[in-house]
């Protein structure tokens, strides 16, 4: 059982900063995370490794040079300077994890690379370091929030365990949020659903920075959403923008002088490009599916809006240090609520055989659901020692 953090202060809003958003630390605990536990984080103290990684679902394998730090090292670096930035002892702790998880898995982009990012937005005011979420409404299993201007991935955290418990009462849950911050990785609220034995879902809107299908210029945002299905053999995660590559996927490849393996955008002459400085100085990402991505950008932002009562995408600031009031939606299913879960494990179990036994275009390579790199990416980086680039490190350990 998922308890609700809450429950008796729901009708109050939220209580103390100790005992409302950061007691998902202790709720965590309860749900057997990987990272928590000391014999998972047997990682090699290794430094200046030159590591061949798969920077994206492509497999394109990307051969740098990185440190390998321990994650309790990595995470105990972030919770330092978070408690310097004004954060309590717990959400230190709590963000730094995040943080630290999101690379562990993989996401480089919006893992550990874009902490000093997020701390310039606690300097500038953008991001309240001590500020909490609190129920605004209510009516059955949809709560609407608003998220004070908070640590993104802190608020988000909190609304997924709110629209967990609200499943566990109506068998589906679903919080709206507003006047919140960039949320990070978006999976990791995926992850979070599944381990606590739900399906999830949730989708923020952001500042304007993909053009309408037909549009010359940012209109829209890229709106990650992402899917989960809890699963015995491994959960199954779907994270996923709006466009065919964020801006931080950009940055990562322009940043080692690679090219995307597909044409991510158009440049300054309006051609489609694989050069990711060109699409970043065009501001012309492309959408997923050409116009359906498009239009399901501008539905997710609509939905955000509307049942949070907060900001759409035209009126958050363009300015990604500056990106803040965004609007979220958490929703949780729980299906086993009506019983034969062993048939629904299942159901689960059948899918993914049939992707594993598909035929695969590329010889020796085998199809994966969403998420099942992950997990080996996990294991490895838990294992050896979080990859970190030298100059993200320095920068980190000087603050």
């Amino acid at each position: 059982m998922f308890p609700h953090p809450w429950d008796e202060k729901m009708s109050q809003g939220w209580g103390t900063h100790s005992d409302s958003v950061c007691q998902v630390e202790k709720i965590r605990s309860q749900n057997r995370d990987l990272h928590s536990t000391d014999e998972d984080l047997s990682v090699a103290r290794t430094r200046g490794t030159q590591i061949v990684h798969y920077a994206n679902v492509l497999d394109v394998p990307t051969s740098i040079p990185m440190l390998r730090i321990p994650f309790e090292e990595v995470q105990s670096r972030l919770a330092e300077v978070l408690r310097e930035l004004g954060f309590s002892g717990a959400c230190a702790k709590l963000c730094a994890r995040l943080f630290a998880e999101t690379t562990c898995d993989g996401v480089y982009s919006h893992g550990v690379n874009r902490f000093a990012r997020f701390s310039a937005m606690v300097r500038n005011g953008s991001v309240d370091p001590v500020a909490e979420p609190r129920v605004v409404a209510r009516f059955g299993a949809i709560e609407r929030w608003d998220g004070q201007a908070g640590p993104g991935n802190l608020n988000a955290y909190a609304a997924m365990a709110g629209a967990i418990a609200l499943s566990r009462v109506h068998g589906i849950g679903c919080v709206a949020m507003a006047h919140t911050n960039h949320w990070m990785r978006g999976g990791t609220y995926g992850w979070q659903a599944a381990k606590a034995g739900v399906i999830g879902m949730c989708w923020t809107n952001t500042m304007p920075n993909v053009p309408p299908w037909g549009g010359a210029e940012p209109a829209i945002g890229n709106n990650p959403l992402v899917m989960a299905v809890p699963r015995a053999k491994g959960h199954v995660v779907l994270d996923m923008a709006m466009s065919q590559f964020s801006y931080g996927a950009l940055e990562s490849y322009r940043k080692r002088g690679e090219l995307l393996p597909v044409d991510g955008g158009f440049d300054l002459e309006g051609k489609l490009t694989r050069d990711p400085a060109a699409i970043e100085k065009s501001q012309r990402l492309l959408p997923v599916g050409f116009w359906k991505g498009s239009g399901l950008a501008v539905v997710l932002d609509m939905v955000a809006a509307m049942t949070s009562l907060g900001n759409a995408t035209w009126a958050i600031a363009s300015d990604p240090l500056r990106e803040t009031g965004l609007s979220q939606v958490f929703v949780a299913m729980n299906p086993g609520a009506l019983g034969d879960e062993a048939r629904m494990e299942m159901i689960a179990d059948e899918v993914v055989a049939s992707l594993h036994h598909s035929r695969p275009a590329d010889e020796g390579k085998t199809v994966r659901y969403p998420g099942e790199n992950t997990l080996r990416l996990r294991e490895e980086n838990l294992r050896m020692g979080l990859p970190i680039d030298e100059g993200v490190w320095a920068e980190i350990s000087a603050m």
